[in-house]
């Protein structure tokens, strides 16, 4: 950062990025301004539901599932790297993830961390595994499907970040629709459930919108940091206040922001 900031042209370039005079700047830096307002909202109820580790699972159950869908849409006659394809393949993996964790929570003696521990670790062996076989492939240009592991926000296009806005805004709007009853969840389960609300229904919706943020975030941060955003957004936000409504605004903005302060960066500096 210290040489950046001799060189000459960097102030140039920082300007350029910030008043997005390059399309592809504008792209990336809505797609992930989107992406971080929503892992920020939907973070701050998983961390207070003390589910952190969740995500984590989450993110990384999602490879075998972006390995499954590319195979199976080269074997249809179909680009396998086709973004909604593989995305759905990442979000049915996710979900298979989050059911596996259930069943071992409920038919064993095993607690939540080795449950956790055990699906991620299975799930990101075997997508390593068929990733390699995807690779090996002799038709469907598997080139660059390894970068999900990691991300790469620069290869975002404009329909990719379409897409991104569109699930955004829906996840915060369900978000805003169930805030009164995902909080109660977060603060008083056990109150909620002798009142009658659909408690499970209510944790399955809030599983199902995280694994729907860790899908989305796949292609910009990859999917062993897509729990980043979840959860450092929503813990510093608790640093401030412990009023839902300000921990999740809190949360969405400072996710929001370190997203856009990210591509900034990463249009600034090259090769960063």
């Amino acid at each position: 950062m210290m040489l950046a900031a001799t060189d000459p042209t960097w102030w140039e370039a920082f300007e350029r990025a910030l008043l997005l005079r390059d399309a592809n700047t504008v792209w990336v830096v809505l797609g992930v301004l989107a992406l971080g307002l929503a892992s920020g909202s939907v973070g701050a109820f998983l961390v207070l539901r003390r589910r952190a580790l969740t995500a984590d699972a989450i993110s990384h159950a999602t490879l075998p599932g972006i390995a499954v869908a590319f195979m199976v849409m080269v074997g249809m006659g179909l680009a396998g790297k086709s973004m909604i394809g593989l995305l759905v393949g990442a979000y049915i993996a996710g979900l298979l993830a989050m059911a596996v964790i259930v069943l071992i929570q409920r038919t064993t003696r095993l607690k939540d961390d080795a449950a956790i521990g055990i699906v991620l670790s299975v799930f990101f062996g075997v997508g390593i595994c068929l990733l390699s076989l995807v690779q090996q492939m002799p038709a469907g240009n598997a080139a660059g499907l390894e970068s999900f592991i990691f991300g790469k926000a620069a290869a975002m296009l404009p329909g990719d970040a379409l897409l991104i806005g569109i699930v955004s805004v829906v996840i915060m709007l369900m978000l805003a629709l169930f805030f009164k009853e995902l909080g109660v969840l977060c603060f008083d389960e056990a109150w909620a459930a002798a009142r009658g609300w659909p408690v499970l229904a209510l944790d399955f919706l809030l599983t199902g919108l995280v694994a729907l943020v860790t899908v989305l975030a796949i292609q910009t941060v990859g999917l062993v940091l897509a729990i980043a955003l979840l959860i450092i957004p929503a813990s510093t936000a608790l640093l401030w206040s412990r009023r839902l409504v300000v921990v999740v605004i809190g949360s969405a903005l400072i996710g929001g922001f370190s997203a856009w302060l990210g591509a900034m960066l990463s249009a600034t500096i090259p090769k960063l």
